[in-house]
């Protein structure tokens, strides 16, 4: 039975457009999950929109429009996006959809059957920007305004639906400290736990409220016990995970459709969102008796050109101007730049002086000049046929290193979102070879017939190694790569990316096609 694995970015929120943010969470979520699919894995690739809650009917009215009007035009500048970056999810769930609705409901009723929900009153502070609420000593440390944000808190009184958070708390924290990997990276997993154990110890970890009236907020999904309430928005969209699934049955037409690629091997999230993600929903899981997900892994934020973006400032980072770099360098170019520029998991800040050297440096000089350099040796040659390896070269010991180093250490780094080590095994690929070509010389040895049976050897060496640099950026770059593996006559190579990525794919013999470069140097 082939081994599943199941990817899920955030549901994004469709008060705003889509933006750099947005962005790098989807291509990061679309490399794994192209990566395991090349790597014979059974992959479910979930994304969506996140459509109820009072942001959503706040931007609405500043539009003149209704809340369901807006998620459909918004949604629709995400999924052009998704389109433009060649994301290739297999599922797009959107929380006004009834498949996802009617299943939050059932989720809820269990968790009122198990009596893991009563009612109580809740007085306090609440952030809307986040649409939850605020302990006091958490409110007064930030002078009573988002930590996100800094917009003012919200003073709220109302009677309300509540999970019981503090009674799983406690089991939470045993899990996080049993299952290291199971929150990454490492700091965000210590924050979590620190947070977690400080509210415990200080008695500020309050039950989870999961209701919200339906007089103050009438977007949102009903309460299955009491229709006067609608689910709190976190418990609706956490829920999306499952839900997308067509778990659990309700009787349509959904039922069980992808129930097998439960629980999820990763959910990719924004360090905004981790305490719903590695508190909430886990605790909810635990309530309901229902596998928790395998990794929750939460990346950092972007600035731009060294600053916080903002619209005022001129620096935000668009959907209009990513359509730009993607037009000027291609959108391969963009997903390689938003996995290079920074550790996945830390801080990062995008720069158009950065992304100009990195496609300079990396791409044009580098890997684009090693294939353009290759074929065209091979071309003037050996009459554009991939030649004959017979004999071995010591001097190729670096490049073998630098192949199986991928080879070997490929799968770990996917599976812990290393994207910049991953890249940083393929780049010392390209470096090994470019060096290896310096190193033998082969225009010199062609100008000696005594000689063509090294000189075969060599550029054998150097079409192989390109080869593997191509199968293994793939999923990054599958555009530019499909591109290569063509010149190389390798665009037909069927097999699993364990046997695509073993040295010695290319056939002698191959018939090689020259294109025009592949990463054009830009001035």
């Amino acid at each position: 039975m082939t081994e599943t694995y199941y990817v899920t970015t955030p549901i994004y929120y469709v008060n705003d457009v889509p933006h750099i943010g947005h962005s790098y969470t989807t291509v990061a979520a679309d490399v794994l999950a192209r990566y395991f699919r090349a790597a014979q894995r059974d992959v479910h690739f979930l994304t969506g929109t996140d459509e109820h809650g009072i942001k959503i009917v706040k931007a609405a009215e500043k539009k003149n429009t209704t809340p369901q009007q807006l998620a459909d035009e918004v949604v629709v500048g995400f999924r052009d996006l998704w389109d433009m970056l060649n994301i290739s999810n297999d599922n797009f769930i959107r929380t006004t959809e009834p498949r996802h609705k009617k299943r939050v409901q059932k989720l809820v009723q269990d968790l009122v059957d198990r009596d893991e929900v009563y009612l109580g009153s809740y007085e306090g502070w609440y952030d809307e920007g986040q649409e939850e609420y605020v302990t006091e000593s958490a409110a007064r440390d930030n002078d009573y305004k988002s930590e996100i944000n800094g917009k003012p808190l919200v003073r709220y009184s109302e009677q309300n639906w509540f999970f019981r958070l503090g009674k799983w708390a406690p089991k939470l924290i045993e899990y996080i400290e049993a299952n290291p990997k199971f929150i990454q990276p490492t700091p965000r997993r210590n924050e979590v736990l620190s947070k977690l154990k400080m509210s415990i110890d200080a008695g500020e970890l309050p039950d989870l409220c999961i209701s919200r009236n339906k007089e103050k907020l009438p977007w949102g999904v009903e309460m299955p016990n009491d229709p006067s309430h609608v689910v709190y928005v976190w418990v609706d969209a956490l829920s999306n995970y499952y839900n997308a699934l067509g778990i659990p049955e309700i009787g349509d037409e959904f039922d069980g459709k992808f129930a097998k690629y439960w629980p999820a091997d990763v959910h990719l999230i924004g360090k905004d969102i981790l305490w719903f993600h590695a508190v909430y929903w886990p605790c909810i899981l635990m309530a309901l008796d229902i596998p928790m997900p395998k990794k929750i892994f939460a990346h950092g934020w972007w600035t731009s050109e060294g600053k916080k973006m903002s619209k005022s400032m001129g620096n935000f980072i668009s959907r209009e101007e990513i359509a730009g770099f993607c037009d000027e360098y291609s959108r391969d170019m963009y997903r390689y730049y938003l996995l290079r520029a920074v550790s996945f998991g830390t801080d990062g800040d995008f720069s158009a002086d950065m992304f100009k050297q990195i496609y300079n440096s990396e791409l044009a000089n580098g890997i684009g000049n090693l294939l353009s350099r290759t074929i065209k040796m091979i071309d003037k040659y050996f009459g554009g046929e991939i030649p004959e390896p017979v004999e071995t070269l010591e001097e190729a010991a670096l490049v073998h290193a630098a192949a199986k180093a991928i080879y070997e250490q490929s799968d770990e780094m996917m599976q812990n979102c290393a994207f910049h080590h991953y890249i940083d095994k393929i780049i010392s690929l390209v470096s090994a070879t470019n060096a290896f070509i310096d190193d033998t010389a082969p225009f010199k040895l062609a100008k000696d017939e005594s000689q063509r049976s090294r000189l075969g050897s060599i550029l054998y060496t150097c079409a192989e190694a390109v080869r593997i640099i191509m199968v293994y950026l793939a999923p990054i770059m599958p555009d530019k790569t499909a591109s290569a593996l063509q010149s190389l006559g390798c665009e037909q190579t069927q097999g699993t990316l364990a046997e695509l990525g073993k040295w010695g794919g290319i056939k002698p013999g191959t018939k090689i096609v020259q294109t025009d470069p592949l990463f054009p140097r830009k001035q």
